[in-house]
């Protein structure tokens, strides 16, 4: 399992996470996240910024709070 980024806002219903420096986010487009207790929270589906520290736009799955998601840490398998 590695750490994806942290959750900084949500928008138009989906949870937008910051990568976490020096992670490469160009094939992270269809991960599935997941929270620290290894719940699925949904799918990446945008990676857009800055090429050094993306964010990363996450749909979340059915039954997800999304602004619980607010500063949380998700990881992908």
């Amino acid at each position: 399992m590695r750490r994806v980024g942290q959750v900084v806002r949500t928008a138009q219903g989906l949870a937008i996470l910051r990568a976490d420096d020096g992670e490469d986010a160009s094939d992270e487009i269809g991960t599935m996240v997941l929270d620290e207790s290894l719940d699925g929270v949904g799918r990446v589906v945008d990676v857009f910024g800055p090429v050094d520290r993306p964010y990363l736009a996450v749909t979340p799955d059915d039954g997800v709070h999304l602004p619980s998601l607010v500063t949380s840490t998700l990881y992908a398998r």
